[in-house]
């Protein structure tokens, strides 16, 4: 029942209080007739011989009995509502938060663990985890796609100088957009820097990551790229790069913008610098500008020797490891690393502790950033929202979900888990044939990559590219480079689960209970739209693509697709090397 609100506007200082059951205030009633009656009867009595003191004293009187009430008004009003509402505030329990509000996932595998490792279903077999083909062929691309050679062009003498910033593939996003815009401005392209950052702490070159001298030569005839610029240039600005021209520009800017303002500034002073240079140019520009992005992915960006020659291994190793598969094996993006869980502010089943720690990271971190007033953190509203990073517990319930057995061979691709010991137990559990590149490789195959997380990156992105099957469980750039390059390489499909956080938030919360049955048919349901829409492609018409080239490569991409059939390229060698010589 709602309790009534005690109305305490009308109180008059005479001490009269108003009635009527009404929660808006009333007007004060009219004052009583005999009150006027008695004030003229007084005002009657007053004599001018009357003591001075009397009336000083009378008046006296009067005012502080006035100002009494006046004082005592808005303390009787919040007395008032304390004495109405307390009562009824410890009757009324808060209502529990909504399914998916609240970390539990831990509480479901221990109520289900007997079905989790039952072996009396019939596992997947991961030759036929993906069900959708390609029904019909591509429509051949025309002439208009590809880039025009660069004697059309004509020789120039103008020099672009990009920094690439960010992890691996944001830098090479970067490169990516580089080579694009070179060929916009038909401008020579110096090999890009890589900015060092202290989150990433990588002090790679560009030769370190990849093939320097293969990416200048795949991109002959189109880009023209140099390792460093002219003596008589460096001269010019004193042999310091950062007295050239910076154009700081925003992100997404349009092929217009590079032509109307970099342009005339290229042409005058003969060299211009973009730095930072991620996510600068936008998705729709010109069709033979678009191939140039796709010519530089596909082809021209080969990982160095060393960081190819490690991956061949692990991937060797790898199918040797899967023989009851025919040499398939899953691949899983786990970003479950300790800045991850801080950055995304989720609340998982630490406790106290949990919260001392995750507060001190973000402090060390990012300073002041998550206490400002427009950074709301609200960890609730972030898990049934998709936005937490998976568990490996929530990975592999998920995965024994949708079919896999304990005897699928699993590469657990990441960077340094967040209490690894405690919360990859589980996951190990539910699949002993786990295995990472520190389980793969020697100490001394390892070694020297360590310290570099770029280089590390590039040895699980290879590893991944080549599974069977591969899921991401937080986005970023590493699943849609990784998503993009599997769709070229898989005729459209990506072959990737990517689940559905926000429904996997509310069936892994243990209050509904859900038996291991019903979540299994939900499991099923989520691995066959994964299956549908890793062959998707997006309508694209002309000069309006939305979605990103390096996650959707086709169309655009197809008609170097098709040239892979005959020519030597980045992409064949990786199938050759490390797909079907390591079988």
């Amino acid at each position: 029942m709602k309790p009534k609100t005690l109305n305490y506007h009308g109180y008059h200082c005479d001490g009269g209080q108003s009635s009527g059951s009404s929660s808006s205030p009333s007007p004060p009633h009219s004052p009583p007739r005999y009150a006027s009656k008695w004030r003229r009867k007084v005002r009657s009595n007053l004599h001018w011989n009357q003591p001075l003191w009397e009336l000083f004293v009378g008046g006296l009187f009067t005012f502080r009995f006035s100002c009494t009430h006046m004082l005592l008004l808005p303390l009787l009003y919040v007395s008032g509502f304390i004495m109405c509402v307390a009562p009824f505030s410890s009757f009324v329990a808060q209502p529990p938060p909504p399914p998916g509000w609240v970390y539990n996932t831990h509480l479901m595998y221990h109520r289900l663990h007997r079905h989790v490792h039952s072996h009396h279903s019939s596992p997947i077999q991961l030759s036929s985890v993906w069900k959708y083909r390609r029904l019909k062929e591509m429509k051949p691309c025309s002439n208009s796609t590809t880039s025009r050679p660069r004697s059309e062009l004509g020789d120039t003498n103008t020099y672009l100088i990009v920094d690439a910033n960010g992890g691996l593939n944001q830098q090479r996003s970067a490169i990516c957009n580089a080579v694009a815009v070179a060929g916009l401005l038909n401008a020579i392209l110096v090999v890009p820097r890589f900015e060092f950052h202290n989150v990433w702490k990588d002090s790679s070159k560009f030769g370190d990551i990849y093939d320097e001298d293969h990416f200048i030569a795949a991109l002959d005839g189109h880009v023209k790229v140099v390792k460093e610029l002219p003596e008589t240039l460096m001269q010019r600005y004193n042999y310091n790069i950062s007295n050239i021209p910076n154009f700081h520009v925003q992100a997404w800017s349009r092929a217009d913008y590079y032509r109307g303002e970099v342009l005339p500034v290229l042409q005058r002073e003969g060299v211009v610098r973009v730095s930072p240079f991620a996510n600068r140019l936008a998705m729709n520009i010109p069709p033979e500008i678009q191939f140039l992005r796709c010519l530089t992915n596909y082809e021209a960006l080969r990982f160095s020797s060393s960081i190819m020659a490690l991956a061949r291994k692990l991937v060797s190793r790898m199918i040797e490891k899967s023989s009851r598969d025919d040499g398939k094996y899953v691949s899983v993006h786990l970003r479950f690393e300790e800045d991850m869980v801080a950055f995304s502010c989720c609340v998982y089943d630490g406790g106290e502790a949990e919260k001392i720690e995750m507060d001190s990271i973000r402090e060390k971190g990012w300073k002041q950033k998550f206490k400002l007033k427009e950074h709301l953190i609200s960890p609730g509203l972030n898990r049934i929202n998709g936005k937490c990073p998976l568990t490996p517990l929530e990975v592999g319930m998920m995965l024994r979900g949708m079919g896999f057995d304990n005897n699928t061979s699993i590469y657990l691709a990441s960077g340094k888990l967040y209490r690894a010991e405690r919360y990859v137990a589980p996951l190990h559990e539910m699949f002993p044939l786990l295995h990472t590149k520190e389980s793969l490789a020697t100490p001394d195959e390892l070694a020297p990559f360590m310290g570099y997380s770029s280089r590390l990156a590039a040895l699980d992105y290879m590893v991944c590219l080549l599974s069977e099957v591969f899921v991401t469980t937080q986005g970023g750039n590493f699943p849609h480079f990784l998503m993009g390059h599997r769709r070229f390489l898989n005729d459209g499909h990506d072959k990737t689960i990517k689940p559905d956080k926000r429904k996997l938030a509310i069936l892994m919360d243990d209050r509904i209970k859900l038996s291991w049955k019903e979540f299994k048919e939900q499991m099923g349901v989520m691995l066959s739209e994964s299956d549908r829409k890793g062959l998707m492609v997006p309508r694209i018409r002309r000069f309006n693509r939305k979605t990103s080239i390096y996650t959707y490569p086709l169309p655009e991409c197809r008609c170097l697709q098709k040239s892979l059939n005959t020519n030597s390229t980045d992409s064949e060698y990786t199938l050759d090397q490390l797909h079907g010589a390591t079988r």
